[in-house]
């Protein structure tokens, strides 16, 4: 068996075979003998090396020195957009066909390393196995996506309406020039190749920096894309501290479009900086979520308990997508809550590159503090159902699953993003009651709705404000989006161009639009 031989994604995380977990085993084995070596960055083709590095520690295992990565400057980054300015005419003037071609080639080389890419993920970022895979796997898919975009859409070449015999219009799409990526922690391959593979088949070239939290996958990318045979200042591939090198890249004035995933404060920040060039720039911000779940009283509640559970807690609820708030009818909010602890009881927190445990540790010391301050608070508003604890077993950042109920409606972290595993409920008597609190937030990113009244369904997707939604889904209330079947984007402070990644308007953002007239 193969890589190839398995398909893993968000809405399953099934596993098919013993052979999968043998074969993330063996991976995670050479993964760990290969750590503690040095990283450059890539720059218009050639491996680069600062003065100083910083060094990657796993929040798995404290003790655990991952790698070391360079520490890039102001100049490093401007070196990078001026690669990639200069790689842009040739790129750009390449047919659609080859870049396509050279693309498919990366997302093919991404399911051959898959193993290999979410071992050290599972490390980096502290996911279960499943969910690096899925990570991994997504992150292929959607480059394929966009191949199937522009494929199908012939290179989004469009004949248009004629005024006489001896004219002939068309619209084009074609590339801006020089697009910044700069990606979070939380989804280190699928929120940094996704976005890179739209840029790039779209004919811009790349300039891309990771969090500094999640540089090994982000340097993994570098080199599926590197060995696929990009051209030299295609992609480009820089480190550093955001305040310097992100800041510099994302202020550049030769920077002619940017996608940003991350928080809502870092977003908005970059959106109004960004408009402030000389001529209006794309800007794709993908910001946060406070994403709520709303539990009729005809609801199925084995659904409804496990779809919370996966979705609050997946990942440590380190999801803009994770389901943070939710509201259950009163009639039924007793044996839903019973369902909900039961469940949760049974999560095991411990190193998640082992297949016994579900739930890993939050990704750094900012994070882990972050959990203890929030719950100080909740416990003193409202009731700690279960959890609430830090876990003093294992050398890491692991903190208990945990639920939280009676907390008061004017709460502030009833509409704050706590970005951890912390779930808040409360009841409901009628559904206009839930829907205008699940609506009551400057979010709109998911949100998820248990019922078996058709009526009710359709009230529901009628009504909420979140630009991906899902009814009765026990695999994730909130969460699990895929490439091609869920287009992931959101409303409101979640997302600034109402376009989804994954799906049918994705691709088109990285170009603009030329309407060509030629008279015979």
């Amino acid at each position: 068996m193969t890589e190839r031989d398995f398909k893993v994604t968000y809405a399953t995380l099934s596993s098919p075979s013993p052979k999968l977990h043998e074969m993330f085993d063996d991976a995670v084995e050479r993964a760990k003998a290969d750590f503690g070596r040095t990283f450059p960055m890539f720059i218009n083709g050639e491996e680069r090396y600062a003065d100083q590095t910083f060094t990657k520690v796993s929040p798995v295992n404290l003790d655990l020195e991952m790698a070391h990565f360079q520490k890039g400057t102001e100049q490093d980054a401007r070196d990078a957009v001026a690669a990639a300015k200069a790689a842009f005419p040739r790129w750009s003037r390449t047919p659609w066909q080859e870049r396509v071609s050279l693309l498919r080639k990366t997302a093919d080389l991404i399911s051959d390393r898959l193993f290999e890419i979410a071992a050290i993920m599972s490390l980096e970022v502290g996911k279960n196995r499943l969910e690096s895979l899925g990570d991994v796997e997504e992150t292929a898919d959607l480059i394929r996506y966009y191949c199937d975009q522009m494929e199908e859409n012939n290179g989004f070449v469009v004949e248009m309406g004629s005024e006489g015999e001896r004219q002939h219009n068309q619209s084009v799409l074609r590339p801006y020039g020089v697009w910044a990526v700069i990606s979070p922690f939380n989804f280190p391959f699928a929120l940094a190749g996704g976005p890179s593979g739209g840029a790039l088949v779209a004919g811009n070239t790349v300039v891309f920096k990771p969090a500094s939290d999640t540089a090994y996958s982000g340097w993994l990318l570098t080199e599926c894309l590197r060995d696929a045979g990009l051209p030299d200042g295609v992609f480009n591939f820089v480190t550093g501290g955001g305040r310097t090198v992100g800041a510099t890249i994302a202020e550049h004035p030769d920077i002619a479009g940017i996608t940003f995933t991350g928080s809502y404060e870092v977003g908005m920040d970059i959106y109004r900086k960004f408009a402030q060039g000389k001529y209006p720039r794309p800007c794709i911000a993908e910001m946060g979520g406070k994403n709520p779940s709303i539990i009729s009283k005809k609801a199925d509640l084995d659904k409804a308990a496990m779809g919370v559970m996966r979705s609050a807690f997946g990942l440590q609820g380190q999801k803009c997508s994770a389901n943070s708030r939710v509201f259950v009818h009163d009639d039924v909010k007793e044996p839903f809550m019973e369902k909900l602890v039961s469940l949760t009881s049974e999560i095991q927190v411990g190193d998640p590159s082992r297949r016994e445990y579900w739930m890993g540790p939050v990704i750094n010391k900012s994070a882990y503090d972050d959990f203890k301050r929030f719950v100080k608070e909740l416990a003193e508003s409202g009731r700690l159902v279960y959890g609430g604890n830090v876990v003093e077993e294992g050398n890491g950042y692991y903190v208990e699953p945990t639920i939280v109920d009676e907390l008061p409606e004017d709460h502030p972290l009833w509409k704050q993003e706590m970005f951890l595993p912390i779930v808040t409920v409360a009841e409901f008597e009628n559904l206009d009651e839930a829907m205008e609190r699940a609506n009551d937030v400057d979010y709109g990113l998911t949100a998820g709705f248990f019922s078996e009244d058709e009526e009710e369904i359709q009230w529901f997707l009628d009504n909420i404000e979140a630009g991906v939604v899902y009814v009765n889904r026990p695999a994730g209330a909130t969460t699990g989006a895929w490439p091609g079947y869920q287009p992931f984007g959101g409303w409101k402070g979640s997302g600034s161009t109402g376009k989804a990644g994954g799906g049918r308007y994705y691709v088109q953002q990285y170009m603009h639009e030329q309407s060509q007239t030629v008279i015979d």
